[in-house]
Protein backbone atom coordinates (compact mmCIF):
# COMPACT_ATOMS: atom_id res chain seq x y z
CA UNK A 1 0.00 0.00 0.00
CA UNK A 2 0.75 3.51 -0.66
CA UNK A 3 2.35 5.16 2.55
CA UNK A 4 -0.02 8.22 3.49
CA UNK A 5 3.50 11.03 3.75
CA UNK A 6 4.29 9.61 -0.04
CA UNK A 7 0.45 10.40 -1.11
CA UNK A 8 0.20 13.37 0.92
CA UNK A 9 3.03 14.96 -0.71
CA UNK A 10 2.26 14.66 -3.97
CA UNK A 11 -1.41 15.81 -3.31
CA UNK A 12 0.51 19.24 -1.66
CA UNK A 13 3.07 19.10 -4.97
CA UNK A 14 -0.53 19.08 -7.03
CA UNK A 15 -1.95 21.22 -4.94
CA UNK A 16 0.51 24.17 -5.46
CA UNK A 17 0.97 23.42 -9.06
CA UNK A 18 -2.89 23.80 -9.41
CA UNK A 19 -2.71 27.02 -7.52
CA UNK A 20 0.11 28.50 -10.01
CA UNK A 21 -1.57 27.42 -13.01
CA UNK A 22 -4.95 29.12 -12.34
CA UNK A 23 -2.41 32.24 -11.22
CA UNK A 24 -1.36 31.92 -14.48
CA UNK A 25 -4.31 31.40 -16.60
CA UNK A 26 -5.75 34.76 -14.68
CA UNK A 27 -2.70 36.67 -15.91
CA UNK A 28 -2.88 35.06 -19.33
CA UNK A 29 -6.77 34.99 -19.89
CA UNK A 30 -8.48 37.99 -22.63
CA UNK A 31 -11.92 37.72 -22.63
CA UNK A 32 -12.34 34.52 -20.80
CA UNK A 33 -9.60 32.90 -23.09
CA UNK A 34 -6.25 32.11 -23.34
CA UNK A 35 -4.48 35.02 -24.88
CA UNK A 36 -0.95 33.54 -26.42
CA UNK A 37 0.35 36.65 -26.75
CA UNK A 38 -0.62 37.59 -22.50
CA UNK A 39 1.04 34.00 -21.66
CA UNK A 40 4.34 34.71 -23.24
CA UNK A 41 4.68 37.73 -21.29
CA UNK A 42 5.05 35.00 -18.76
CA UNK A 43 7.55 32.62 -20.28
CA UNK A 44 9.87 32.15 -17.37
CA UNK A 45 6.60 30.41 -15.00
CA UNK A 46 5.06 28.91 -17.76
CA UNK A 47 8.15 26.93 -18.63
CA UNK A 48 9.03 25.97 -15.14
CA UNK A 49 5.72 25.21 -13.86
CA UNK A 50 4.89 22.94 -17.39
CA UNK A 51 8.12 20.96 -16.26
CA UNK A 52 6.48 20.91 -12.34
CA UNK A 53 3.38 19.36 -13.86
CA UNK A 54 4.64 16.63 -15.64
CA UNK A 55 6.75 15.98 -12.78
CA UNK A 56 3.85 15.99 -10.27
CA UNK A 57 1.95 13.79 -13.50
CA UNK A 58 5.11 11.06 -13.05
CA UNK A 59 4.76 11.45 -9.37
CA UNK A 60 1.16 9.96 -9.43
CA UNK A 61 2.14 7.48 -11.28
CA UNK A 62 5.05 6.05 -9.23
CA UNK A 63 2.58 6.08 -6.26
CA UNK A 64 0.47 3.39 -8.20
CA UNK A 65 4.06 1.54 -9.12
CA UNK A 66 4.94 1.63 -5.28
CA UNK A 67 2.55 -1.14 -4.67
CA UNK A 68 4.07 -3.30 -6.33
CA UNK A 69 6.84 -4.40 -3.44
CA UNK A 70 9.59 -2.72 -1.11
CA UNK A 71 11.97 -2.74 -3.63
CA UNK A 72 9.38 -0.72 -6.24
CA UNK A 73 8.50 1.36 -3.29
CA UNK A 74 11.86 2.67 -2.57
CA UNK A 75 13.18 3.90 -6.38
CA UNK A 76 9.48 5.04 -6.46
CA UNK A 77 9.58 7.55 -3.30
CA UNK A 78 13.14 8.59 -4.25
CA UNK A 79 11.99 9.92 -7.63
CA UNK A 80 8.78 11.46 -5.68
CA UNK A 81 11.40 13.01 -3.45
CA UNK A 82 13.86 13.91 -5.96
CA UNK A 83 10.85 15.85 -8.19
CA UNK A 84 9.44 17.92 -5.40
CA UNK A 85 12.49 19.36 -4.30
CA UNK A 86 13.20 20.09 -8.06
CA UNK A 87 9.53 22.31 -7.62
CA UNK A 88 11.38 24.14 -4.56
CA UNK A 89 14.05 25.21 -6.37
CA UNK A 90 11.74 26.20 -9.37
CA UNK A 91 9.95 28.77 -7.26
CA UNK A 92 12.36 29.78 -4.48
CA UNK A 93 12.68 33.38 -5.00
CA UNK A 94 9.90 32.97 -7.57
CA UNK A 95 7.17 32.15 -5.57
CA UNK A 96 4.93 35.27 -6.52
CA UNK A 97 5.48 35.42 -9.98
CA UNK A 98 4.31 31.69 -9.28
CA UNK A 99 1.02 33.26 -6.80
CA UNK A 100 1.69 30.71 -4.29
CA UNK A 101 3.04 30.06 -0.43
CA UNK A 102 6.00 28.19 -0.10
CA UNK A 103 4.60 26.55 3.18
CA UNK A 104 2.85 25.23 0.90
CA UNK A 105 5.06 22.26 0.40
CA UNK A 106 5.74 22.47 4.18
CA UNK A 107 3.90 19.36 4.77
CA UNK A 108 6.12 17.26 1.78
CA UNK A 109 9.54 18.09 3.91
CA UNK A 110 9.81 15.21 6.50
CA UNK A 111 8.82 12.72 3.54
CA UNK A 112 12.00 14.11 1.04
CA UNK A 113 14.28 14.58 4.19
CA UNK A 114 13.40 10.63 4.33
CA UNK A 115 13.85 9.52 0.62
CA UNK A 116 16.58 12.47 -0.17
CA UNK A 117 19.03 11.29 2.79
CA UNK A 118 22.23 10.27 1.70
CA UNK A 119 21.88 7.11 3.60
CA UNK A 120 19.08 6.04 2.29
CA UNK A 121 20.14 6.30 -1.74
CA UNK A 122 22.68 4.22 -0.81
CA UNK A 123 20.64 1.65 0.38
CA UNK A 124 18.76 1.71 -2.82
CA UNK A 125 22.27 1.99 -4.85
CA UNK A 126 23.35 -1.49 -2.92
CA UNK A 127 20.54 -3.11 -4.05
CA UNK A 128 20.98 -2.20 -7.79
CA UNK A 129 22.49 -5.43 -9.10
CA UNK A 130 19.62 -7.33 -7.83
CA UNK A 131 16.97 -4.41 -8.72
CA UNK A 132 18.36 -2.63 -11.49
CA UNK A 133 16.05 0.08 -13.03
CA UNK A 134 12.85 -1.75 -11.39
CA UNK A 135 11.10 -4.40 -13.20
CA UNK A 136 8.15 -2.91 -15.82
CA UNK A 137 5.69 -4.75 -14.48
CA UNK A 138 4.19 -5.69 -17.80
CA UNK A 139 2.19 -8.67 -19.21
CA UNK A 140 4.40 -11.90 -20.75
CA UNK A 141 3.43 -10.91 -24.15
CA UNK A 142 5.44 -7.61 -23.48
CA UNK A 143 8.57 -9.35 -22.04
CA UNK A 144 8.11 -11.39 -25.32
CA UNK A 145 8.71 -8.15 -27.28
CA UNK A 146 11.53 -6.87 -25.27
CA UNK A 147 13.44 -9.89 -25.15
CA UNK A 148 13.29 -9.89 -29.13
CA UNK A 149 14.41 -6.74 -30.01
CA UNK A 150 17.09 -6.33 -26.94
CA UNK A 151 18.68 -9.33 -28.94
CA UNK A 152 17.88 -7.33 -32.22
CA UNK A 153 19.73 -4.49 -30.21
CA UNK A 154 22.54 -6.36 -28.79
CA UNK A 155 23.77 -9.01 -31.23
CA UNK A 156 22.91 -6.44 -34.91
CA UNK A 157 22.91 -2.93 -33.35
CA UNK A 158 25.81 -2.57 -30.71
CA UNK A 159 28.51 -4.57 -33.00
CA UNK A 160 28.34 -1.46 -35.22
CA UNK A 161 26.81 1.52 -33.24
CA UNK A 162 30.22 2.88 -32.21
CA UNK A 163 31.39 2.37 -36.15
CA UNK A 164 28.71 4.01 -37.47
CA UNK A 165 28.79 6.89 -34.92
CA UNK A 166 32.20 7.73 -35.21
CA UNK A 167 32.65 7.16 -39.17
CA UNK A 168 29.48 9.03 -39.69
CA UNK A 169 28.16 6.28 -41.73
CA UNK A 170 25.62 4.68 -42.81
CA UNK A 171 23.18 2.19 -41.37
CA UNK A 172 23.78 -1.16 -42.36
CA UNK A 173 21.38 -2.64 -44.76
CA UNK A 174 21.16 -5.70 -42.67
CA UNK A 175 20.03 -3.81 -39.73
CA UNK A 176 17.20 -2.39 -42.19
CA UNK A 177 16.39 -5.95 -43.12
CA UNK A 178 16.58 -7.38 -40.14
CA UNK A 179 14.12 -4.53 -38.19
CA UNK A 180 11.57 -5.71 -41.00
CA UNK A 181 12.30 -9.68 -40.19
CA UNK A 182 11.28 -9.17 -36.67
CA UNK A 183 8.07 -6.65 -38.05
CA UNK A 184 9.67 -3.72 -36.17
CA UNK A 185 8.01 -1.69 -39.00
CA UNK A 186 4.56 -3.13 -38.83
CA UNK A 187 3.97 -1.99 -35.08
CA UNK A 188 1.57 0.74 -35.91
CA UNK A 189 0.30 -0.85 -39.28
CA UNK A 190 -3.08 -2.81 -38.51
CA UNK A 191 -3.95 -6.13 -39.07
CA UNK A 192 -5.93 -5.90 -41.44
CA UNK A 193 -2.76 -4.00 -44.08
CA UNK A 194 -0.14 -6.65 -43.04
CA UNK A 195 1.02 -4.93 -39.62
CA UNK A 196 0.79 -6.52 -36.39
CA UNK A 197 -1.31 -3.55 -34.33
CA UNK A 198 -4.20 -5.48 -33.06
CA UNK A 199 -5.86 -2.11 -31.52
CA UNK A 200 -5.74 -1.18 -27.82
CA UNK A 201 -3.26 -0.62 -24.84
CA UNK A 202 -0.52 -3.50 -26.95
CA UNK A 203 -0.36 -1.57 -29.58
CA UNK A 204 1.53 1.85 -27.76
CA UNK A 205 2.82 -0.22 -25.25
CA UNK A 206 4.81 -2.80 -27.50
CA UNK A 207 5.97 0.73 -29.65
CA UNK A 208 7.17 1.85 -26.20
CA UNK A 209 9.20 -1.58 -25.13
CA UNK A 210 10.56 -1.91 -28.61
CA UNK A 211 11.69 1.79 -28.79
CA UNK A 212 13.06 1.37 -25.57
CA UNK A 213 15.29 -1.52 -26.33
CA UNK A 214 16.38 -0.30 -29.91
CA UNK A 215 17.60 2.83 -28.00
CA UNK A 216 19.56 1.19 -25.76
CA UNK A 217 21.43 -0.49 -28.68
CA UNK A 218 21.83 3.19 -30.32
CA UNK A 219 19.86 6.05 -31.14
CA UNK A 220 20.67 6.91 -34.33
CA UNK A 221 21.17 3.34 -35.80
CA UNK A 222 18.42 1.63 -34.09
CA UNK A 223 16.17 3.76 -31.82
CA UNK A 224 14.57 5.87 -34.38
CA UNK A 225 14.49 3.91 -37.59
CA UNK A 226 10.81 2.95 -36.42
CA UNK A 227 9.58 6.31 -35.71
CA UNK A 228 9.39 7.73 -39.58
CA UNK A 229 7.43 4.45 -40.36
CA UNK A 230 5.00 5.31 -37.27
CA UNK A 231 4.25 8.66 -38.12
CA UNK A 232 3.54 7.90 -42.01
CA UNK A 233 1.21 4.86 -40.80
CA UNK A 234 -0.56 6.88 -38.61
CA UNK A 235 -1.31 9.78 -41.33
CA UNK A 236 -2.76 7.22 -43.38
CA UNK A 237 -4.74 5.32 -41.20
CA UNK A 238 -6.27 8.48 -40.12
CA UNK A 239 -6.46 10.16 -43.01
CA UNK A 240 -5.85 7.88 -46.28
CA UNK A 241 -8.38 6.27 -48.43
CA UNK A 242 -8.74 2.65 -48.48
CA UNK A 243 -7.17 2.28 -51.62
CA UNK A 244 -4.08 4.52 -50.04
CA UNK A 245 -4.00 2.04 -47.26
CA UNK A 246 -4.20 -1.39 -48.72
CA UNK A 247 -1.30 0.15 -51.40
CA UNK A 248 0.95 1.74 -49.06
CA UNK A 249 0.54 0.37 -45.46
CA UNK A 250 1.42 -3.59 -46.41
CA UNK A 251 4.82 -2.33 -47.91
CA UNK A 252 5.77 -0.18 -44.84
CA UNK A 253 5.09 -3.21 -42.56
CA UNK A 254 7.17 -5.13 -44.44
CA UNK A 255 9.88 -2.24 -44.58
CA UNK A 256 9.67 -2.47 -48.39
CA UNK A 257 8.87 0.75 -48.41
CA UNK A 258 11.49 2.38 -46.20
CA UNK A 259 10.13 5.95 -45.00
CA UNK A 260 11.63 9.36 -43.98
CA UNK A 261 9.34 12.63 -42.94
CA UNK A 262 9.71 16.23 -44.20
CA UNK A 263 8.01 18.63 -42.65
CA UNK A 264 10.59 21.09 -41.18
CA UNK A 265 12.10 24.40 -42.95
CA UNK A 266 14.91 26.61 -42.64
CA UNK A 267 12.94 29.42 -41.47
CA UNK A 268 10.04 26.83 -39.60
CA UNK A 269 10.53 24.18 -36.93
CA UNK A 270 8.05 24.22 -34.50
CA UNK A 271 5.95 27.11 -35.92
CA UNK A 272 4.82 24.43 -38.88
CA UNK A 273 1.72 26.79 -39.76
CA UNK A 274 3.96 29.03 -41.68
CA UNK A 275 6.11 26.17 -43.96
CA UNK A 276 6.90 27.58 -48.05
CA UNK A 277 7.20 24.77 -49.67
CA UNK A 278 4.38 24.57 -51.98
CA UNK A 279 2.30 22.21 -54.05
CA UNK A 280 0.64 23.42 -56.98
CA UNK A 281 -1.76 21.66 -59.31
CA UNK A 282 -0.75 20.12 -62.44
CA UNK A 283 -1.63 17.86 -65.53
CA UNK A 284 -1.59 14.68 -63.47
CA UNK A 285 -0.88 15.81 -59.88
CA UNK A 286 1.10 18.01 -58.41
CA UNK A 287 4.45 20.35 -58.57
CA UNK A 288 6.07 20.81 -55.30
CA UNK A 289 8.93 23.50 -54.97
CA UNK A 290 10.45 25.02 -51.67
CA UNK A 291 13.36 23.94 -49.51
CA UNK A 292 13.12 21.34 -46.13
CA UNK A 293 15.29 20.36 -43.38
CA UNK A 294 15.76 17.91 -40.92
CA UNK A 295 14.96 15.27 -42.77
CA UNK A 296 15.74 12.66 -41.26
CA UNK A 297 16.83 9.42 -43.02
CA UNK A 298 16.01 11.51 -46.81
CA UNK A 299 18.92 9.60 -48.26
CA UNK A 300 18.33 6.00 -47.81
CA UNK A 301 14.37 6.08 -47.34
CA UNK A 302 12.86 5.69 -50.88
CA UNK A 303 8.99 6.73 -49.69
CA UNK A 304 8.92 10.41 -47.92
CA UNK A 305 6.21 12.13 -46.22
CA UNK A 306 5.94 15.89 -47.31
CA UNK A 307 4.04 18.34 -45.29
CA UNK A 308 3.00 21.21 -47.88
CA UNK A 309 1.16 23.92 -49.13
CA UNK A 310 -2.10 23.19 -51.12
CA UNK A 311 -3.41 26.58 -50.30
CA UNK A 312 -1.79 29.70 -51.83
CA UNK A 313 -3.72 32.11 -49.38
CA UNK A 314 -0.81 32.01 -46.36
CA UNK A 315 -2.98 33.73 -43.69
CA UNK A 316 -5.54 30.26 -43.33
CA UNK A 317 -1.85 28.86 -41.24
CA UNK A 318 -2.14 25.37 -41.30
CA UNK A 319 -5.41 24.96 -42.38
CA UNK A 320 -3.81 25.54 -46.00
CA UNK A 321 -1.72 22.28 -45.60
CA UNK A 322 -1.93 19.18 -47.13
CA UNK A 323 0.34 15.48 -46.58
CA UNK A 324 1.94 14.01 -49.81
CA UNK A 325 3.86 10.59 -50.03
CA UNK A 326 6.47 10.95 -52.12
CA UNK A 327 8.86 8.54 -54.09
CA UNK A 328 12.40 8.75 -54.97
CA UNK A 329 15.57 6.29 -55.11
CA UNK A 330 17.21 5.31 -51.71
CA UNK A 331 20.65 6.62 -52.25
CA UNK A 332 23.60 6.31 -49.82
CA UNK A 333 26.00 8.12 -48.69
CA UNK A 334 25.36 12.02 -47.47
CA UNK A 335 24.12 13.77 -50.72
CA UNK A 336 21.85 12.90 -53.68
CA UNK A 337 20.16 14.42 -56.42
CA UNK A 338 17.28 12.83 -58.52
CA UNK A 339 16.06 14.24 -61.69
CA UNK A 340 12.28 13.05 -62.47
CA UNK A 341 10.90 12.15 -66.25
CA UNK A 342 9.62 15.95 -66.44
CA UNK A 343 12.08 17.72 -65.48
CA UNK A 344 11.58 18.01 -61.84
CA UNK A 345 14.42 17.92 -59.41
CA UNK A 346 14.95 16.88 -55.94
CA UNK A 347 18.84 17.37 -54.04
CA UNK A 348 19.54 16.46 -50.61
CA UNK A 349 22.62 17.02 -48.61
CA UNK A 350 23.13 15.63 -44.86
CA UNK A 351 23.71 17.98 -42.12
CA UNK A 352 26.48 16.86 -39.50
CA UNK A 353 25.29 16.89 -36.19
CA UNK A 354 27.22 16.10 -32.85
CA UNK A 355 25.13 12.55 -32.35
CA UNK A 356 22.38 10.54 -33.39
CA UNK A 357 24.19 9.63 -36.43
CA UNK A 358 23.56 6.97 -38.64
CA UNK A 359 20.19 8.15 -40.14
CA UNK A 360 21.82 11.24 -41.52
CA UNK A 361 19.20 13.99 -41.28
CA UNK A 362 19.10 16.30 -45.06
CA UNK A 363 18.38 19.73 -46.33
CA UNK A 364 16.11 18.83 -49.45
CA UNK A 365 15.29 21.26 -52.08
CA UNK A 366 12.64 20.47 -54.48
CA UNK A 367 12.51 21.98 -57.85
CA UNK A 368 9.14 21.25 -59.75
CA UNK A 369 9.05 17.71 -58.38
CA UNK A 370 6.26 15.76 -59.99
CA UNK A 371 3.79 14.02 -57.35
CA UNK A 372 1.09 11.75 -58.85
CA UNK A 373 -2.40 13.37 -57.27
CA UNK A 374 -3.58 9.73 -55.90
CA UNK A 375 -0.19 10.36 -53.42
CA UNK A 376 -2.18 13.19 -51.78
CA UNK A 377 -3.24 11.07 -48.49
CA UNK A 378 -7.19 11.45 -48.27
CA UNK A 379 -7.15 12.59 -52.23
CA UNK A 380 -9.54 15.67 -52.11
CA UNK A 381 -10.75 15.40 -48.99
CA UNK A 382 -7.40 15.09 -47.33
CA UNK A 383 -6.63 18.81 -48.60
CA UNK A 384 -5.91 21.02 -46.13
CA UNK A 385 -5.41 18.42 -43.26
CA UNK A 386 -2.07 17.84 -43.29
CA UNK A 387 -1.40 19.45 -40.05
CA UNK A 388 -3.45 17.49 -38.19
CA UNK A 389 -2.56 13.87 -40.16
CA UNK A 390 1.01 14.69 -39.29
CA UNK A 391 -0.06 15.45 -35.67
CA UNK A 392 -1.27 12.06 -35.29
CA UNK A 393 1.97 10.73 -35.70
CA UNK A 394 3.90 13.10 -34.21
CA UNK A 395 1.79 13.25 -30.65
CA UNK A 396 2.70 9.53 -30.55
CA UNK A 397 6.29 10.49 -32.03
CA UNK A 398 6.31 12.26 -28.39
CA UNK A 399 5.88 9.74 -26.46
CA UNK A 400 8.03 7.44 -28.94
CA UNK A 401 10.82 10.02 -28.21
CA UNK A 402 10.58 9.72 -24.32
CA UNK A 403 11.19 5.78 -24.67
CA UNK A 404 14.04 6.76 -26.83
CA UNK A 405 15.16 9.21 -24.21
CA UNK A 406 14.37 6.16 -21.64
CA UNK A 407 16.66 3.32 -23.83
CA UNK A 408 19.58 5.87 -24.04
CA UNK A 409 19.45 6.62 -20.10
CA UNK A 410 19.17 2.83 -19.59
CA UNK A 411 22.55 2.49 -21.68
CA UNK A 412 24.22 5.23 -19.61
CA UNK A 413 23.01 3.72 -16.01
CA UNK A 414 24.62 0.19 -16.93
CA UNK A 415 27.81 1.33 -18.20
CA UNK A 416 28.22 3.54 -15.30
CA UNK A 417 26.93 1.27 -12.96
CA UNK A 418 29.81 -1.41 -14.44
CA UNK A 419 32.35 0.91 -14.53
CA UNK A 420 31.90 2.22 -11.31
CA UNK A 421 31.92 -1.33 -9.66
CA UNK A 422 35.49 -2.35 -11.52
CA UNK A 423 37.00 0.80 -11.59
CA UNK A 424 39.26 1.03 -8.51
CA UNK A 425 40.51 4.81 -7.31
CA UNK A 426 42.28 5.79 -4.22
CA UNK A 427 42.35 2.03 -3.15
CA UNK A 428 38.56 1.46 -3.51
CA UNK A 429 35.79 0.77 -6.01
CA UNK A 430 34.58 3.89 -7.64
CA UNK A 431 30.92 2.50 -6.38
CA UNK A 432 32.22 2.53 -2.77
CA UNK A 433 31.72 5.99 -2.53
CA UNK A 434 28.85 7.66 -1.41
CA UNK A 435 28.53 10.47 -4.37
CA UNK A 436 29.07 7.38 -6.70
CA UNK A 437 25.89 5.38 -5.01
CA UNK A 438 23.21 8.50 -4.47
CA UNK A 439 24.05 9.43 -8.02
CA UNK A 440 23.28 5.57 -9.23
CA UNK A 441 20.14 5.55 -7.06
CA UNK A 442 18.76 8.39 -8.28
CA UNK A 443 19.77 7.37 -11.62
CA UNK A 444 17.70 4.01 -11.69
CA UNK A 445 14.84 6.42 -9.65
CA UNK A 446 14.25 8.80 -13.29
CA UNK A 447 14.63 6.00 -15.59
CA UNK A 448 12.19 3.39 -13.40
CA UNK A 449 10.04 6.62 -13.27
CA UNK A 450 10.41 7.74 -17.44
CA UNK A 451 9.10 4.31 -18.19
CA UNK A 452 6.21 3.97 -16.29
CA UNK A 453 5.24 7.60 -16.85
CA UNK A 454 5.42 6.40 -20.74
CA UNK A 455 3.44 3.05 -19.77
CA UNK A 456 0.58 5.32 -18.39
CA UNK A 457 0.72 7.81 -21.08
CA UNK A 458 0.43 4.59 -23.95
CA UNK A 459 -2.12 3.26 -22.14
CA UNK A 460 -4.12 6.79 -22.00
CA UNK A 461 -3.15 7.38 -26.23
CA UNK A 462 -4.85 3.49 -26.74
CA UNK A 463 -8.12 4.98 -25.13
CA UNK A 464 -7.70 8.54 -27.37
CA UNK A 465 -7.06 10.36 -24.60
CA UNK A 466 -3.26 11.49 -23.21
CA UNK A 467 -2.11 14.13 -25.97
CA UNK A 468 -0.86 16.35 -23.00
CA UNK A 469 0.41 13.82 -21.40
CA UNK A 470 2.37 12.73 -24.18
CA UNK A 471 4.07 15.80 -24.16
CA UNK A 472 4.83 15.96 -20.87
CA UNK A 473 6.56 12.77 -20.57
CA UNK A 474 8.17 14.00 -23.71
CA UNK A 475 9.20 17.34 -22.24
CA UNK A 476 9.70 15.80 -18.61
CA UNK A 477 11.94 12.51 -19.55
CA UNK A 478 14.41 13.89 -22.17
CA UNK A 479 15.73 16.85 -19.81
CA UNK A 480 15.98 13.73 -17.22
CA UNK A 481 18.14 11.64 -20.23
CA UNK A 482 20.67 14.89 -20.76
CA UNK A 483 21.67 14.30 -16.56
CA UNK A 484 22.01 10.88 -16.70
CA UNK A 485 23.97 10.47 -19.49
CA UNK A 486 26.07 13.81 -18.24
CA UNK A 487 26.57 11.57 -14.38
CA UNK A 488 27.19 8.44 -15.95
CA UNK A 489 29.90 9.79 -18.52
CA UNK A 490 31.39 11.52 -15.09
CA UNK A 491 31.86 8.26 -13.17
CA UNK A 492 34.22 7.11 -16.36
CA UNK A 493 36.08 10.27 -15.10
CA UNK A 494 38.60 10.84 -18.19
CA UNK A 495 37.85 7.73 -20.01
CA UNK A 496 34.10 9.07 -20.18
CA UNK A 497 35.44 11.43 -22.48
CA UNK A 498 37.31 9.31 -25.11
CA UNK A 499 35.26 7.59 -27.77
CA UNK A 500 37.16 4.05 -26.57
CA UNK A 501 33.63 3.96 -24.55
CA UNK A 502 30.36 4.55 -25.65
CA UNK A 503 29.26 6.36 -22.82
CA UNK A 504 30.80 9.37 -24.49
CA UNK A 505 28.21 8.58 -27.48
CA UNK A 506 25.32 7.91 -25.09
CA UNK A 507 25.32 11.90 -23.75
CA UNK A 508 26.15 13.47 -27.03
CA UNK A 509 23.11 11.63 -28.37
CA UNK A 510 20.94 12.27 -25.58
CA UNK A 511 21.23 16.30 -26.54
CA UNK A 512 18.93 16.24 -29.39
CA UNK A 513 15.96 14.44 -27.35
CA UNK A 514 14.51 17.87 -25.97
CA UNK A 515 15.41 19.55 -29.42
CA UNK A 516 13.34 17.02 -31.95
CA UNK A 517 10.24 15.66 -31.91
CA UNK A 518 8.87 19.15 -30.31
CA UNK A 519 11.37 21.66 -28.91
CA UNK A 520 11.10 21.18 -25.08
CA UNK A 521 10.54 25.47 -25.16
CA UNK A 522 8.10 24.99 -27.52
CA UNK A 523 6.42 21.85 -25.63
CA UNK A 524 6.52 23.50 -22.04
CA UNK A 525 4.93 26.88 -23.16
CA UNK A 526 2.75 26.19 -26.83
CA UNK A 527 1.49 22.95 -25.74
CA UNK A 528 1.73 22.08 -22.09
CA UNK A 529 1.36 25.28 -20.19
CA UNK A 530 -1.35 26.65 -22.81
CA UNK A 531 -3.35 23.75 -22.50
CA UNK A 532 -2.71 23.63 -18.57
CA UNK A 533 -4.47 27.29 -18.27
CA UNK A 534 -7.10 26.81 -20.55
CA UNK A 535 -8.29 23.84 -18.46
CA UNK A 536 -8.16 26.17 -15.21
CA UNK A 537 -10.54 28.63 -17.35
CA UNK A 538 -12.67 26.11 -18.43
CA UNK A 539 -13.07 24.94 -14.83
Amino acid sequence: MTDAPAAAAVDAAGALVTAAVCTLAERSSKDGRVSVAALDRHQVVAYDLAHAAAAVEGCRVMLGYAEHGEDEQRLAYVYVADAIADIVGRIVGRDRVWGVEPAMLSSAHDFMSTYRAPELLCTVADGLGRTGTGPAHLDDEFDMVRDTFHRFAQDKIRPVAEHIHRSNGDIPEDIISGMAEIGGFGLSVPEAYGGFAAGGDSDYLAMCVATEELSWGSLGAGGALITRPEILTRAIVKGGTEEQKHAWLPRIATGERVVGVMVTEPDYGSDVAGIKVVATPTDGGWLLNGVKTWCTFAGRADTLMVLARTDPDRSLGHRGLSVFVVNKEPAAGHHFAFEDDRGGKMEGRAIDTLGYRGMHSYEVAFDDWFVPAENLIGLDGGLGKGFYLQMEGFENGRLQTASRAIGVMQAAFEAGFQYARERVVFGEPVFAYQLTKVKLARMAALICAGRQFSYDVARKMARGEGALEASMVKAYVCRAAEWVTREAMQIHGGMGYAEEFPVSRYFVDARVLSIFEGADETLCLRVIARRLTEQALAG
